[in-house]
């Protein structure tokens, strides 16, 4: 590791940290790993006037306001971890700050984990969330179905975008989609960042998890940047320098404006996987927030 390429933050970060990579640990020890440093990572988050457990459409989540001015937009959250950890409490402090931040409600959706429950359990659950919020959940909890956006951190991110990809072929208009330092490509030839997080043997194990042996890795549900990607909705992509999956999330925005998607996109520079939910700690994650929620109230 060149520790000149990090910042500051993201270097004192790892040095306390001192993390053990998932695919050496048991999941279930990684597991509760990640709730155990959450609240480190992340810190509380904001006390915002509402937050309710609900049932969308069969599906665990939690409903975030901090606004009672009428019916709000919505944003449908997918939480990162690999598709095989993670919960509403890991991503608690960060929809409570991007809700506050935005003006916007968030439904964060608490959906199946693999390996107990492979492709395709997350994205359906992510897909009956959507249906939820835009019918009885927004005249439940005063939302506005005709302004709703997804988005996601890490494997949030491809669930987010994959969402959209689905919502778009069924006639269901989306105001925008949120992919914050997204896994994209399941045939990825990851660059030798090992070092700096987030590592190639992750990421195998994850996608081992999510789509065993045998499942066809370049169908659109599994490969985004395999899709017809036209048509879909403005897009905000965060991606950092020290990111192994950076390359395949910025090849994604290219692809996105290629189709005629209006994109965002920004890479922030010596930090290094899924920083921006670790608001307890870097600066950077604050000012990515800031540009997420700026984004929403365009939309």
């Amino acid at each position: 590791m060149d520790p000149d390429r990090l910042h500051p933050q993201a270097r004192a970060a790892m040095h306390v940290q001192q993390r053990v990579p998932l695919a050496r640990a048991t999941l279930p020890a990684a597991r509760l790993s990640m709730i155990q440093a959450t609240p480190d990572e992340v810190g509380g988050g904001p006390r915002i006037r509402s937050v309710v457990t609900v049932d969308a459409g069969g599906v665990p989540a939690r409903l975030y306001r901090d606004s009672d001015s009428g019916a709000l937009p919505v944003v449908l959250y997918a939480h990162g971890g690999g598709w095989v950890m993670g919960n509403l409490d890991t991503h608690d402090g960060l929809c409570r700050h991007l809700a506050a931040a935005s003006g916007w409600a968030v439904l964060s959706v608490d959906y199946r984990l693999a390996p107990e429950h492979p492709h395709p359990a997350a994205v359906d659950d992510m897909a009956r969330a959507l249906a939820w919020l835009r019918g009885p959940g927004a005249a439940r909890y005063g939302l506005d179905p005709g302004r709703t956006a997804v988005a996601g951190d890490s494997v949030g991110g491809h669930l987010a975008a994959v969402t959209a990809r689905r919502a778009r072929d069924a006639g269901i208009h989306l105001a925008g989609q949120i992919l914050i330092c997204p896994v994209l490509d399941p045939a990825a030839d990851y660059p030798a960042l090992d070092e700096y997080g987030l590592d190639r043997e992750e990421m195998r194990f994850f996608w081992t998890a999510y789509a065993p042996p045998g499942v066809d890795r370049t169908q659109p549900d599994l490969n985004p940047l395999q899709a017809d990607l036209a048509g879909l909705p403005p897009a905000v992509l965060i991606t950092a320098e020290l990111d192994l999956l950076a390359a395949e999330g910025e090849r994604y925005a290219a692809r996105l404006l290629a189709a005629g998607v209006p994109v965002t996109a920004a890479r922030y520079q010596g930090l290094n996987h899924n920083f921006p939910r670790k608001l307890a700690i870097f600066d950077a994650a604050h000012i990515a927030l800031a540009q997420l929620a700026a984004a929403l109230r365009r939309w």
